[in-house]
């Protein structure tokens, strides 16, 4: 015969049991917690994601109406075909508006987005709309070097200089250079590009004065100013100003294109633009994707962004990707399925690489990434 004994204590087993239970709620409740600060909690990252993808051939919104991406009023130009796609990025979170945690898993696992510490994008003290601002003048920058890269190839002469576009907050040129000021030379080099004058100023290095000759109200000047480093991942010595190039063109070139900011499609406009003007189909017809910023003398520079670039181009539709040769370290190993890419320095071999695509033949002799 059993015998059930109760004297007021709980048995063991149930002890152990109660325990077990009390354990798996506090668990549970921590998983819940855990994936609610998760979700939730921002990270100090930004996610860079491939962004819209124009075609410089093509049509684009303008307010309510679609408009050609380049015209050129009162010159002969000729018909297009196929594609030369410009690229981008979008960025997505800001200091102000970080993504959580789980965004940025995400984005890990995903390899056509890339997980940025958000003082590589936006360095502190710089506010998004400063960030803007500055890549609202990259971009008219990148315009007119396109259209005198592209003019310079066609045969004509244009006049160009460099001038100060504005200044950026806390700028070591501060009280010393001013908006619209003539940059004639530094340290006695004289050049006409953005490009050319960041290289100057690179050299330079940051914390050793450099001379800049200047014209203000028509009188010259030479003034001293010490480059300082930019904040950011990988810092460069600036002078903090907002370089603007003023050209004189034979004729008008209108990129119109809203809402798009930095200076990477300058060689992609520059190929538009040839393409308009001359006889014939530059591409073959074909959907060409392309990036990297063009200064007058048609050097192609490098660019942030290419692997998320490289896979826009693909959900474009794009066979072909001329990416700057500089970027070949970023583009090596990572190229998507389904496209090819071909290296470029300047204009030249841009144009190069068009005619081999347009006639079908072998790209072996081209300037290519190695291969990984």
């Amino acid at each position: 015969m059993a015998l059930f004994i109760d004297d007021g204590h709980q048995s063991a087993p149930s002890t152990a049991r109660r325990r077990f239970s009390r354990l798996g709620w506090v668990l549970l409740v921590a998983a819940v917690f855990g994936t609610l600060a998760f979700t939730l909690v921002p990270a100090p990252y930004v996610i860079e994601q491939p962004g819209p993808v124009f075609n410089t051939l093509g049509t684009v919104a303008n307010g309510k109406k679609q408009v050609p991406m380049i015209e050129i009023p009162g010159q002969r130009t000729y018909a297009t075909s196929g594609a030369l796609d410009m690229l981008t990025v979008n960025i997505d979170g800001s200091r102000e508006q970080p993504p959580s945690w789980f965004d940025v898993a995400q984005a890990y696992l995903d390899s056509s987005k890339a997980v940025l510490p958000v003082d590589a994008v936006y360095p502190v003290g710089t506010s998004v709309e400063q960030s803007n601002a500055q890549s609202t003048v990259d971009m008219q920058n990148s315009q007119k070097d396109a259209v005198a890269a592209a003019l310079t190839h066609l045969g004509y002469t244009l006049p160009a200089s460099l001038t100060v576009g504005g200044l950026s907050p806390k700028s070591p040129s501060s009280g010393i250079l001013e908006k619209g000021d003539t940059i004639v030379s530094v340290d006695g080099q004289t050049t006409d590009s953005v490009l050319g004058l960041r290289s100057i100023i690179a050299r330079a290095g940051a914390g050793t004065p450099v001379s800049i000759a200047i014209e203000r109200g028509g009188a010259a000047k030479t003034v001293q100013v010490t480059p300082e480093l930019s904040g950011g991942a990988d810092p460069v010595p600036i002078v903090g100003i907002f370089p603007a190039i003023v050209y004189s063109y034979p004729f008008d070139v209108k990129i119109q294109l809203e809402n798009v900011g930095g200076p990477s499609a300058g060689q992609m406009f520059a190929l538009g633009i040839i393409d308009k003007l001359t006889p014939g189909k530059l591409n073959g017809g074909a959907r060409v994707a392309g990036t990297g910023p063009i200064d007058g003398d048609g050097v192609v520079g490098p660019i942030g962004g290419i692997r998320q670039k490289l896979y826009g181009a693909r959900a474009a539709g794009a066979t072909w990707f001329l990416a700057p040769y500089a970027n070949c370290d970023e583009v090596t190993g990572h190229i998507p399925s389904g496209i090819r890419v071909l290296a470029v320095k300047t204009l030249d071999d841009s144009l190069a690489a068009l005619k081999a695509i347009r006639a079908g033949a072998s790209t072996s002799g081209l300037l290519a990434c190695p291969t990984g």
